[in-house]
C-alpha cells in the first residue's frame, strides 16, 4: 500500500511538470539531414582548451513533453570541455572525436560509433578535423520519479540491468 501510495505521489509529481500543448502530438517527424538547416551553436568560450572549434546545431524534433530532442551538431577541429546537462545518446555519422570522461577514460568514437553520456556529467572533446554527429537527448526524471521507477524495475522478476555494451 504505501509503495502505491509513493508511486501514485511521484506520478502525480511528474504530471504537474508536463506542460500543457495546444496541438497534439505530430505522429511523424521525417527529414533529410541534407534539408535541416544547420544554425551556429557556439561552444561556451570558458570550455575551449585549445584551437577555435564551430559547432553548429539542426534541431531534428522535440518529444511532444519536452523531456527529449533529436539533432544534427557538428564541429570543426579544437579541443574542448562539455557539460553534459541531459543524458544523451549519440551517433558519429562522419570524422571522429577523442573523448575522456571526468573519471579518464578515454575512447575514439568514430563514423558508425555509438555513445552515451549520462546527464550531468563532464567530458573533454578534441576534434582533429571534422565531427558531425546525431544526438539523442532526454531530460532525466526528477528523483522520485526515477526512484519509483528504479524500485519497481528491482521489482520485476527476470528485469534486464545495466548497459547493453561496453
Amino acid at each position: 500500500m504505501v509503495l502505491k501510495l509513493m508511486l501514485a505521489s511521484a506520478i502525480g509529481m511528474a504530471v504537474r511538470t508536463i506542460p500543457a500543448r495546444a496541438l497534439p502530438p505530430r505522429p511523424l517527424i521525417a527529414a533529410s539531414m541534407d534539408e535541416m538547416e544547420m544554425v551556429d551553436a557556439p561552444i561556451e568560450p570558458s570550455w575551449i582548451l585549445e584551437g577555435a572549434p564551430r559547432a553548429r546545431l539542426a534541431l531534428h524534433s522535440r518529444g511532444h513533453d519536452d523531456q527529449s530532442t533529436t539533432a544534427v551538431w557538428d564541429c570543426t577541429a579544437g579541443a574542448f570541455r562539455w557539460y553534459f546537462g541531459w543524458d544523451e545518446t549519440v551517433m558519429i555519422l562522419n570524422g571522429e572525436v577523442h573523448v575522456t570522461t571526468e573519471d579518464g577514460v578515454e575512447r575514439t568514437l568514430r563514423a558508425g560509433d555509438i555513445a552515451y553520456f549520462a546527464g550531468k556529467t563532464w567530458a573533454t572533446w578534441r576534434v582533429d578535423d571534422y565531427v558531425r554527429k546525431i544526438a539523442f537527448c532526454r531530460k532525466p526524471f526528477p528523483a522520485p520519479v526515477a526512484a519509483a521507477f528504479r524500485l519497481r524495475d528491482m521489482m520485476r522478476p527476470g528485469a534486464a540491468r545495466g548497459g547493453l555494451a561496453a
